[in-house]
């Protein structure tokens, strides 16, 4: 199992039930392939620059595990969503991902005492 973080940028077009129901989408194809651990939604926030000629979008962030390659189908449906404006989805450290609490971590010698 590996643990990964998605980021999620909605379309700051989309009002508020749209974009849930778009999240509850990627969350049901997430679950086909993974298990999330969590969803953080930050809701709508200000580009630093411009994107596609948009300013605003809904951003979440998405904590998850899977097999090594099963999020291959996700990205794809995200990269060709026209709902989603950006994504990336990043591999976390064995060790993060144990900080995290997604994956047991190796014992220390601390916890031996």
């Amino acid at each position: 199992m590996r643990a990964y973080e998605l980021m999620v940028i909605h379309d700051g077009d989309l009002d508020d039930v749209q974009v849930q129901d778009e999240l509850k989408d990627l969350r049901s194809r997430i679950d086909e392939v993974g298990t999330i651990a969590e969803v953080d939604f930050w809701g709508r926030r200000r580009f630093a620059y411009e994107i596609d000629h948009k300013t605003e979008g809904y951003y979440s962030v998405i904590e998850l595990t899977a097999e090594g390659g099963a999020m291959d189908p996700v990205e794809r449906a995200l990269r060709i969503a026209d709902s989603v404006v950006r994504h990336k989805l990043i591999r976390l450290p064995d060790d993060e991902a144990a900080r995290r609490g997604l994956l047991a971590g190796p014992a220390s010698a601390n916890d031996s005492d």
